[in-house]
């Protein structure tokens, strides 16, 4: 891992001096001030602001993210086919050398950095063609996640003045991240790795520095070596409430893998691990059930969507040699209306969901889990008819 002397990346403001929305131009201005405050070269600066423009591409794709309204089974069956699986095991067998390297220094196995290097962007083919200096300007103008991108603007600018950015050509997806496992600015800068040992961590070209860049990434946030993330589980014949208490279910809350089992939870595959796990249904207590470990809640620092993750880490445990999971029977998903109307009835009764956007996120999923024990229905956090008639 390559040292970082600029003082740019150790003072990024909690206060930002940028102010969101209004005029871009001006925006840009209030930007450099607050970069020059930071301490950047004054060079890095304006080689990163000139030519500088606000890119209307990025904010349409940042407010249409209606794919991660599907269902588990709907999502993870769009990502994950025999080809994809195929070219995933062929890359572990390509680069062993590497992915055996990054269990070793940084504890995280190859079917997680395989899951992501391959939904990200299909093992580097498609990585996006969005300018990033004028994406990461875009999102920080923007009031809705400021707080975000302001930070990751100032790390590109140190990046600038460093000569591993170049602001007018550096492209990459429409939200910032760059290369074939899609990491932002500032993760680039604190834990980006040389793993090919040229002197340069390029993301883009670079499979080593891609695969232990993104090792090192969840090694920071949490990574444990040697413990799963995520266990395909059988759940009690009966579906009996009074042999499985359903509202113990969900990641807010977890028990040692011993208490499953005498709830009538049985691995699909193996044997329980000795660990603390959580009981995660994505779609109910009649689909998929799998058991989550602490492993499993730190791929939420890659992604932040409920969906993604779940596929992404069941689909590592596919690369990792377990079988395709059992779908189950769930009852139908609601529509994108229903969905809609339930989380404003969640919210008229004072549940904070968040924003009302038609997506089953986990503050909706705890306010539905809330509101079937309040109405007697299995607190499976599954969404039904049943429980928006209820409401």
């Amino acid at each position: 891992m390559r040292a970082i002397t600029l003082s740019l990346c150790l003072a990024v403001s909690p206060a930002l001096s940028a102010p969101c929305g209004g005029d871009f131009p001006a925006f840009l201005t209030a930007m450099a001030a607050e970069a020059r405050a930071a301490g950047a070269p004054e060079e890095a600066i304006t080689r990163f602001f000139k030519g500088a423009t606000q890119d209307p591409a990025v904010l349409k794709a940042d407010r249409a993210q209606g794919v991660f309204r599907k269902t588990f089974l709907e999502f993870s069956k769009s990502l994950i086919s025999k080809n994809r699986l195929q070219n995933g095991l062929a890359k572990s067998r390509e680069l062993d050398s590497i992915f055996a390297r990054a269990e070793a220094d940084y504890g995280v196995p190859r079917g997680i950095l395989l899951a992501f290097w391959a939904f990200e962007t299909d093992f580097g083919a498609v990585q996006g063609n969005f300018n990033t200096r004028n994406a990461l300007l875009t999102l920080a103008q923007d009031c809705r996640r400021p707080e975000i991108f302001q930070p990751q603007v100032l790390a590109a600018i140190t990046l600038t003045g460093m000569g591993d950015f170049d602001p007018a050509r550096t492209t990459g997806a429409w939200a910032g991240e760059i290369g074939m496992v899609q990491m932002l600015p500032k993760d680039i800068l604190e834990r980006g790795v040389d793993g090919d040992g040229d002197g340069l961590i390029t993301l883009k070209t670079s499979a080593a520095d891609a695969i232990l860049s993104g090792a090192a990434m969840l090694h920071h946030h949490g990574w444990r070596a040697g413990e799963p993330w995520l266990q395909e589980v059988i759940l009690p014949e009966t579906l009996n409430a009074e042999t499985l208490d359903w509202a113990k279910s969900g990641l807010d809350q977890a028990y040692p893998a011993s208490d499953w089992a005498a709830m009538g939870v049985k691995p699909r595959e193996g044997a329980f691990a000795d660990l603390p796990a959580s009981l995660l249904l994505p779609q109910g207590r009649k689909g998929p059930a799998f058991l989550a470990f602490d492993n499993f809640k730190t791929l939420f620092e890659w992604n932040k969507s409920f969906v993604y993750v779940t596929t992404a880490a069941y689909f590592a445990t596919r690369l990792e040699g377990a079988a395709a999971y059992a779908p189950g029977h769930p009852d139908p998903a609601l529509s994108g209306d229903q969905m809609v109307a339930l989380q404003e009835k969640l919210t008229a009764r004072g549940h904070d969901v968040g924003k009302i956007d038609g997506i089953l996120g986990a503050a909706t999923r705890s306010a539905i889990q809330k509101e079937q024990t309040r109405l007697g229905l299995p607190a499976d956090a599954w969404p039904t008819k049943e429980l928006l008639d209820g409401l």
